[in-house]
């Protein structure tokens, strides 16, 4: 099989330094704001995203030394496949955050709903459209059962320093 080397294109600058304060999902806390700081040859790829209210950041988690093949999930005691969660722990650490625009100055994009951490890879930015990002009659497996009757779990709920 081929190998893939892929380049950062910039760098996150947030608050969250260790992950223990960070909440399991950046839109259970609206409040945060980060940064996506590209590198300077990468800035001309941002032409036309400040239209966009959202955009996908693809990002390396960095921090991450193992590859599991099962984790235990925030909400769950139970073990799941990696590929049925979200963990860091994944075999190629790659992470996606879904995040709100709050403005675009030169190299930097400013956003909300910041689940990363300070100082993570970016790999990819892709503005996120709910003409073909959004879809009807989803299904969301073990979870479902956490926001069953318009059920949300707490917000305040944070990742465990393991």
């Amino acid at each position: 099989m081929q190998q893939i080397t892929m380049h950062p294109i910039g760098i996150i600058h947030s608050a969250y330094t260790d992950g223990t304060d960070m909440p399991i999902q950046g839109i259970f806390n609206s409040a945060m704001e980060a940064c996506v700081e590209l590198k300077d040859k990468y800035a001309g790829g941002l032409k036309g995203l400040d239209g966009f209210s959202h955009a996908i950041i693809l990002y390396y988690f960095h921090k991450s030394q193992r590859e599991d093949i099962e984790g235990q999930p925030f909400l769950e005691v139970n073990k799941h496949g990696i590929f049925a969660i979200r963990s860091p722990h994944r075999p190629n650490h790659i992470g996606l955050s879904i995040v709100k625009i709050k403005r675009i100055e030169a190299n930097k994009i400013y956003f909300s709903q910041v689940d990363i951490l300070d100082g993570t890879p970016v790999l990819d930015i892709k503005p996120y459209i709910k003409y073909f990002d959004s879809r009807d009659n989803v299904r969301c497996g073990w979870l479902d059962k956490h926001f069953k009757d318009g059920n949300i779990p707490d917000a305040t709920i944070i990742r465990r320093k393991k």
